[in-house]
C-alpha cells in the first residue's frame, strides 16, 4: 500500500487542485491519497470561503481518499508554521510514503538546497538576515535576501535563478515543507508537481486552471454561475448546495463589527501578547482601528513593507479566536494530539484502520467522542477548532442558530 499526502486548503477545490491530485498519484504510483486540509480559517489570515465540511465533500467527490483537518492553531500561521503543522501531522500517521506539493519551478533540487540552508541556519545567513531586518524589511523579504546572498557566496557554480524562485509563493511553501521534513527527520519522501495555470493571486479567469482567488472574486462580483465552467462539476454542485443552505460566502469583512469592538476595547497589553506582533505594531493597530470603521481599510492602512497584509490579517484572526503567543507555543509542544476525520471515500476507511494500527494518536470521527479519550492535550488544541467553527458561522449572519456545529456534522463518507 503506497500513500501520498497533500497539505491543502481547497478554498474551493478547482481544476488546478484536481490536476495536482492526479499528477501526484501518477508520479508516486500511490494507491491512496490523504489531504491534510485547513478548516474554518486559512493561512493568509482569512475565514474559509465555505465551511470545512463542504470543502471535505468537494475533495472526496473529486478523488481524495481521506480528508483530515489541520488544526486551527497551525492553519492560520506563517508559511513556516503552516508547513510544520501539516508535515508533522502527516508524519504522525505513520503510513504516509510521499508528500506532494505544487511549485512554480517543479524541480526539487533548488528547493532542497534552500531548505537545507534554512534548516542549518549557517552564521553567514543569520548575519545577512539580521542586517536586512534592521533595514525595516519584512521577515520574508529579509530571509529571501539573506538566502540570495548566501547562495551567491557559497554556490558559485549555481545555475538556478534563486531570486526568481524565492519570489513565488508555492516555491516558498514547498521549501518550508522540505525544511520541516529535515527538522523532524521524517522518512516521508517529497515530490513536487509543477504548478500549471494562474498564480495564486491572479484575478484573471480562463478555463486554464483559474486561481482560487479569481474564482472567489468572480463569485462575489458576478454570482456563482460565473464560475460554473471553471471548477469541476462536483465542486459546483457543493457550492450550489452550500449557498442554498447558508445564503452567504464568508469573508474577513463579515467580522467588521466584532473586530472593531475588539480593537477599540481590548487592553493594549493583550494585543502585545499576540503571535507575530512587534513593539509598536499594536499602537498602529489601535490608531487605525480608531480612525476607520472598515476592517479592510484598517488593514490597508496598517500594511507596510515590514508588515505584509497576510501577517496583519493573521493577527486579526488570532485576535478573533483569542490565540496568544504563549498559548500557541504551549500547544506547539504537545502537537499533534489527535487526528480529526472530515471525510473519506469507502476505500479511505481502510486508511483509517491502518492509521489505528500504526499511530498512537486518537482518531476523532464523531466530535463528541473526544471526551472519551480523557486527554488534556487533545482538548486544549481541539477547543480552538471548535471555537473557530463557531466564529466561522457567526460570520454568515444567518437567522438560523449555528452554534456547536462540530457536534452536528459528521464526516462525509462516500
Amino acid at each position: 500500500m503506497t500513500v501520498v499526502g497533500l497539505i491543502t486548503e481547497y478554498n474551493p477545490f478547482h481544476f488546478g487542485h484536481k490536476y495536482h491530485l492526479e499528477e501526484s498519484i501518477k508520479k508516486t504510483k500511490a494507491d491512496y491519497s490523504i489531504a491534510i486540509m485547513s478548516g474554518s480559517f486559512l493561512q493568509r489570515g482569512e475565514p474559509s470561503f465555505i465551511d470545512k465540511w463542504t470543502k471535505a465533500k468537494m475533495a472526496i467527490d473529486n478523488g481524495v481518499d481521506l480528508v483530515l483537518e489541520l488544526p486551527f492553531i497551525f492553519s492560520t500561521q506563517s508559511a513556516e508554521l503552516f508547513a510544520y503543522g501539516g508535515i508533522k501531522l502527516l508524519d504522525s500517521l505513520n503510513i504516509v510514503d510521499y508528500v506532494s506539493f505544487g511549485s512554480e519551478i517543479g524541480d526539487l533540487e533548488p528547493l532542497n538546497t534552500l531548505a537545507s540552508i534554512l534548516a542549518r541556519e549557517p552564521d553567514f545567513y543569520k548575519e545577512k538576515l539580521k542586517s536586512n531586518l534592521s533595514l525595516g524589511l519584512s521577515y520574508s523579504v529579509s530571509r529571501s535576501n539573506a538566502l540570495h546572498d548566501y547562495i551567491n557566496d557559497y554556490y558559485p557554480n549555481n545555475t538556478y535563478n534563486y531570486e526568481e524562485i524565492l519570489n513565488k509563493s508555492n516555491n516558498i511553501l514547498g521549501i518550508e515543507y522540505l525544511k520541516s521534513l529535515i527538522n523532524i527527520n521524517s522518512t516521508i519522501k517529497p515530490v513536487t508537481i509543477k504548478r500549471s495555470g494562474k498564480d495564486y493571486n491572479d484575478l484573471n479567469l480562463s478555463n486554464d486552471f483559474a486561481s482560487a482567488t479569481g474564482i472567489r472574486n468572480s463569485i462575489i462580483s458576478n454570482g456563482l454561475p460565473s464560475i460554473k465552467d471553471l471548477v469541476p462539476f462536483e465542486t459546483y454542485y457543493h457550492l450550489e448546495k452550500y449557498l442554498k443552505k447558508y445564503n452567504k460566502f464568508n469573508l474577513i469583512e463579515n467580522y467588521n463589527q466584532i473586530l472593531l469592538y475588539l480593537i477599540r476595547t481590548m487592553d493594549i497589553e493583550k494585543l502585545q501578547c499576540l503571535l507575530d506582533i512587534e513593539p509598536g505594531l499594536e499602537n498602529r493597530i489601535v490608531q487605525q482601528g480608531n480612525k476607520n470603521n472598515d476592517i479592510k481599510e484598517i488593514i490597508n492602512n496598517i500594511v507596510t513593507k515590514r508588515y505584509p497584509r497576510t501577517r496583519i490579517q493573521r493577527l486579526f484572526i488570532h485576535l478573533l479566536n483569542q490565540l496568544d503567543k504563549d498559548t500557541f507555543w504551549e500547544l506547539y509542544n504537545i502537537y499533534p494530539s489527535y487526528i480529526r476525520v472530515l471525510g473519506a471515500r469507502k476505500n479511505g476507511l481502510a486508511l483509517i484502520n491502518k492509521i489505528k494500527k500504526n499511530s498512537s494518536l486518537p482518531i476523532i470521527t464523531k466530535f463528541a467522542d473526544y471526551k472519551h479519550f480523557k486527554n488534556n492535550s487533545l482538548e486544549k488544541i481541539l477547543r480552538f477548532d471548535k471555537k473557530a467553527t463557531d466564529i466561522f458561522f457567526i460570520g454568515l449572519e444567518s437567522s438560523m442558530t449555528m452554534s456547536n456545529m462540530d457536534y452536528y456534522n459528521s464526516p462525509y463518507i462516500k
